[in-house]
């Protein structure tokens, strides 16, 4: 077999994530509003200011912090 006939057997590389509806539902709901962000490695203080399916971007202070929804343990209003 040729390297060209070997290279058209691979497929495209493309991403797989597990979305959890019920978080992702919340952070819609508390977008734009103050909360506090528990994750498996400690806990984000901030202003949600855009939820996607993956992450959710949080405004603290004078940083913007990306935090990927599979890692949130709760989130609670302030």
């Amino acid at each position: 077999m040729s390297y060209q006939e070997d290279e058209r057997n691979y497929e495209t590389p493309s991403m797989v994530t597990h979305v959890d509806p019920y978080v992702y539902a919340t952070l819609q709901s508390v977008q734009g509003k103050d909360v506090v962000i528990e994750t498996v490695r400690g806990s984000v203080r901030g202003r949600v200011k855009d939820v996607k399916i993956d992450h959710v971007v949080i405004a603290a202070k004078s940083s913007t912090f990306f935090v990927r929804i599979q890692q949130i343990v709760w989130i609670m209003p302030e």
